[in-house]
């Protein structure tokens, strides 16, 4: 078994005790950060930053040095597998994520192949190996991607929307033509998150960003489906240990106990629930991330030592919990405010995994 000097994420993550409520923060590494923002100013843009293993070990590492954080998440973007399929990832100033070519018809999924990603998606893997020797034993590195529905929903829009009209457009039009893609897809990230493994990452996760835009049925046809296609395809042990993986499907709350279904090791929440609701519902056979309201942050450093305080007391005694934020830490947060969260998570957890 490999060593680690702290596996707490990982024993929580498969419902073992722990000593205390392990944490990490969704986009810890990242623009609230002033030496991520002098580390991508250096790199020239962000998919620079993406594309060059050292740096992106550089960002990965700076919040572990201000931070006690539980594990290290790889320093990347949920949109790599379709930027490597040739649809040119640029980030517009204000605007975020936006492809250069998009898919509209049968003709662009017939373009598309599952990648190779020790070829087309070689960096993300150096990264990887590179993250891992710097971490050096301390805590555990994530791997992630994003959900096919996600990917498929930036691929066919082309960047951000508010209606979602293309890409339901062609799920309500042409739903073969979506589940051939979305397919595409589900095979592309087995390969992409069992590479990352290959490569050292502990555990993986799965961002389901825009599942929660869809109805219950079309959820379980064209997002729901496709993870648990996903999480079958996994390797699930490496190293002498089993690699937990997390589903993600942000506003995702009304269907926990089917993503529960999928044989994931962990269920990620947003802020939008109730976490002791949610372990009452599937605590029992998954491990809970979350679920802290990012803007909370915003607030003095009383407000959000009892934020933890209630977070921590609706999940209640026992293992198999995750603290993180409910969705991405805001650009505009002070990084004191996060050492005043990880401080207090810790802190307040250590009696509810008492006796």
């Amino acid at each position: 078994m490999s060593a680690l000097k702290n596996d707490r994420y990982l024993r929580a993550l498969l419902r073992e005790p722990v000593d205390a409520t392990p944490l990490w923060v969704m986009r810890q590494a990242g623009r609230y950060l002033p030496e991520y923002r002098a580390t991508r100013a250096r790199a020239g843009s962000f998919m620079d930053l993406c594309n060059n293993p050292d740096l992106a070990c550089e960002v990965t590492l700076q919040p572990l040095k201000r931070f006690d954080l539980d594990a290290a998440i790889l320093f990347s973007d949920i949109l790599t597998i379709p930027d490597a399929m040739g649809l040119g990832l640029y980030f517009a100033e204000g605007e975020g994520p936006r492809f250069k070519k998009t898919i509209q018809c049968a003709a662009g999924i017939d373009a598309l192949g599952v990648l190779d990603p020790e070829v087309e998606l070689r960096y993300v893997m150096d990264a990887v190996r590179v993250i891992r020797r710097e971490l050096n034993g301390e805590i555990p590195l994530i791997g992630f991607s994003g959900s096919p529905w996600t990917l498929a929903t930036y691929m066919v829009e082309g960047g951000s929307t508010k209606d979602f009209g293309k890409v339901k457009g062609m799920m309500f039009s042409s739903p073969k033509e979506m589940h051939r893609l979305l397919d595409i897809l589900a095979k592309s990230v087995i390969s992409y998150l069992n590479a990352q493994i290959a490569a050292g990452a502990q555990s993986v996760m799965v961002f389901d960003t825009w599942g929660g835009v869809l109805s219950p049925r079309d959820y379980e046809e064209f997002s729901l489906r496709y993870m648990d296609q996903i999480v079958s395809g996994l390797t699930r042990e490496n190293e002498g240990r089993r690699v937990p993986v997390t589903l993600f499907t942000k506003g995702g709350g009304a269907w926990l106990e089917a993503i529960a279904d999928t044989g994931c090791d962990a269920v990620g929440l947003d802020w939008t629930i109730n976490i002791g609701d949610a372990r009452r519902r599937i605590g029992d056979r998954v491990a809970l991330q979350g679920n802290m309201d990012p803007s909370i942050l915003y607030a003095a450093p009383e407000r959000i030592e009892a934020e933890v305080g209630t977070i921590l007391s609706g999940y209640g005694h026992g293992s198999g919990h995750v603290f993180n934020l409910g969705h991405g830490i805001h650009q505009k947060i002070n990084p004191d405010h996060v050492k005043t969260l990880v401080d207090a998570v810790h802190a307040q957890s250590v009696p509810f995994h008492a006796g």
